[in-house]
């Protein structure tokens, strides 16, 4: 039976680098397309943390060569890292849609902004890294120039943080939804979406921050009313005791479980955490819906239900 289904596309199915994410979008294409062959409805979202990251080191080498360009903001480099994995993405996907005779899924990148809330704690709390690594000297002569904070990164340099809020709306949710019912493939919410806030007169001012991919994609499938929430790493399966002699490997979750899993403290901060939160709250959202972590090259399998973790309620 198809499934509509929203895909979290991870780090490694992009590579590092231009010429790795080339390489990386064609392996990508062929597990994507398999699902679509297999008659079901995909929406792909993505993250883009390298991506951005040479943006944004990229612009700020600009203005430091020129300084009538002034500092390019974060969400600017959020646009340009959406469309530039976009571009080779649908280039892919189209390339291998058209290599198995389906010619009737256009395929579309939508650069997509992400509401946020000013007040969110997250603002208070700047969390994430980005950006390349600095002296103390360099850090804070950058701090002075741009007003952006910086702080010491576990012993290897300065870096600049930024707030990692949560979602609440996607802008442009009811084209996603549209494009979608109407037969297209969709690229979306790349990493995480270009975080927003409302201003006076319904502006939409881009807030210096990064949203968590698996936290965008799995509002994206709410959203969609989609069937299934697919959050694509690199490891088959979610495990407790990860690395450790009593090593275990699961093969579904009760929300509940996972839950007291995380309570536990079993699944890693910034890695394997907000997949599993992501995952839950997807799960919990209504029933019937699913939620799968698995690697790109098993999602096949992993919808099927031979392999992956599934949480379901």
């Amino acid at each position: 039976m198809s499934k509509r289904i929203v895909i979290a596309l991870g780090g490694n199915a992009l590579g590092n680098t231009l010429p790795e994410q080339a390489k990386a979008v064609k392996i990508t294409a062929k597990a994507i397309v398999d699902l679509i062959e297999d008659g079901n409805q995909v929406v792909v979202a993505h993250g883009n943390g390298p991506q951005v990251g040479i943006i944004n080191n990229a612009m700020a080498a600009l203005s430091k060569e020129d300084p009538s360009q002034g500092f390019t903001p974060l969400s600017v480099c959020g646009a340009m890292s959406q469309a530039y994995i976009g571009y080779d993405l649908q280039n892919a996907f189209r390339e291998e849609l058209l290599d198995r005779g389906i010619t009737t899924i256009p395929v579309c990148t939508i650069v997509t902004q992400v509401e946020v809330d000013p007040k969110d704690p997250a603002f208070q709390d700047p969390s994430k890294p980005i950006g390349k690594f600095m002296t103390e000297e360099e850090a804070k002569d950058y701090a002075a120039k741009t007003g952006n904070l910086v702080k010491e990164d576990a012993g290897r340099g300065w870096r600049r943080y930024v707030a990692s809020p949560q979602p609440k709306h996607i802008i442009e949710a009811g084209a996603i939804r549209n494009l979608t019912e109407d037969g297209h493939l969709i690229i979306c919410c790349g990493g995480g979406g270009i975080p927003v806030y409302r201003t006076e007169k319904n502006h939409l001012k881009g807030a210096a921050a990064v949203i968590d991919k698996d936290f965008c994609s799995e509002l994206l499938a709410e959203q969609l009313d989609a069937d299934m929430l697919i959050i694509l790493t690199a490891v088959e399966k979610v495990a407790v005791n990860f690395r450790k002699p009593d090593e275990k490997w699961l093969d579904s979750l009760t929300p509940a479980e996972a839950k007291a899993y995380a309570a536990e403290g079993q699944f890693a901060p910034g890695s394997m955490l907000p997949k599993v939160q992501a995952a839950v709250k997807f799960a919990e959202s209504k029933p019937g819906r699913t939620a799968l972590i698995t690697l790109l090259e098993k999602a096949r399998d992993g919808i099927a239900g031979k392999t992956g973790t599934r949480i379901v309620q």
